[in-house]
């Protein structure tokens, strides 16, 4: 089963990497407001970077410091990664992972091209998957990722990955989406709700407790009680649907259409009537999680 869910994870990510979607479509940046990105932000940064995949601004409570080095896990066409880079410095490194190549040349593409017509020059980005990553174990200050590690099949092999590069006393700043209760049987065993950011979710309890199990501590866990809806009530301004926006009390079906990782159109139609019946706010969240990997304890 997880290697059926990794190829549907890429394949989508693949078709929206060749999408036109960007910044300069209104309503991928209004997603990306609605979930902590500043206008300045944006704009600081290639506008192709930003495809409204987003479920929180992990850059902004990651507390990066000039020189340190920053892995962003899953990182797209390179949004935090551009975020990160301004943050750290000439002197720092901001380095992108991702399981999808057209993604990486998206983002590669992103970091030639840079702002006001300057390269990125302390960037890198590696083809991988966030459980294998290809880094030196006590190498990394901070990781971060955006809306990705509840896509992964073995989260305890990505929180073990990041306590493995991340120097003692380095850090983790993520958003992601966890869930507040158990979701309905028919949803949590669909592969499309998978690939949809919802059923891979784990309970917020178990995401901390996999987090301590990994050797972090301490682990902080906090519901944003952002409105997950906002990406059906974008639907049609973020371009990536030719349906209809949902009727009110039926936005968490077209969640998946136009969400972080939602699967293609007609796909997403026989989702939806899946979903219908379900507000999405009541089972998942947006998160953000800030662990600390302790400077003794794997030493």
């Amino acid at each position: 089963m997880s290697k059926q869910i990794e190829q549907a994870v890429q394949e989508r990510y693949g078709s929206i990497a060749a999408s036109k979607l960007s910044s300069e479509n209104t309503g991928v940046r209004t997603i990306a407001e609605a979930f902590g990105y500043s206008g300045d932000d944006l704009a600081s940064i290639p506008a192709e970077a930003n495809m409204g995949l987003s479920c929180g601004n992990p850059t902004a409570h990651a507390s990066l410091r000039p020189g340190e080095t920053v892995v962003d896990l899953g990182c797209g066409g390179g949004l935090d990664v551009f975020l990160a880079a301004a943050k750290v410095g000439p002197e720092g490194r901001a380095i992108g992972i991702d399981m999808t190549p057209e993604m990486l040349e998206r983002a590669r593409r992103n970091a030639a091209k840079g702002v006001d017509g300057k390269p990125y020059s302390n960037v890198e980005f590696h083809l991988a998957m966030i459980d294998k990553l290809p880094l030196a174990d006590n190498s990394v200050d901070c990781v971060i990722s955006n809306c990705v590690i509840n896509l992964a099949p073995d989260k305890q092999a990505v929180f073990r990955e990041i306590a493995r590069v991340l120097k003692p006393g380095g850090r983790m700043a993520v958003s992601d989406i966890a869930l507040k209760q158990q979701l309905p049987a028919e949803v949590s065993t669909d592969l499309l709700a998978y690939v949809g950011c919802v059923a891979g979710a784990i309970l917020i309890d178990d995401y901390r407790r996999g987090l301590k199990e990994a050797g972090f501590d301490p682990v902080e866990i906090i519901d944003t009680r952002g409105d997950l809806n906002i990406y059906g009530e974008q639907e049609s301004k973020a371009g990536c649907s030719t349906t209809a926006p949902a009727a009110t009390g039926q936005s968490a079906m077209t969640v998946m259409q136009t969400s972080c990782c939602g699967p293609d159109t007609q796909s997403a139609r026989s989702l939806g009537e899946l979903l219908r019946r379900y507000n999405i706010n009541d089972y998942a969240a947006s998160v953000k999680v800030y662990a600390i990997k302790p400077r003794l304890a794997f030493d």
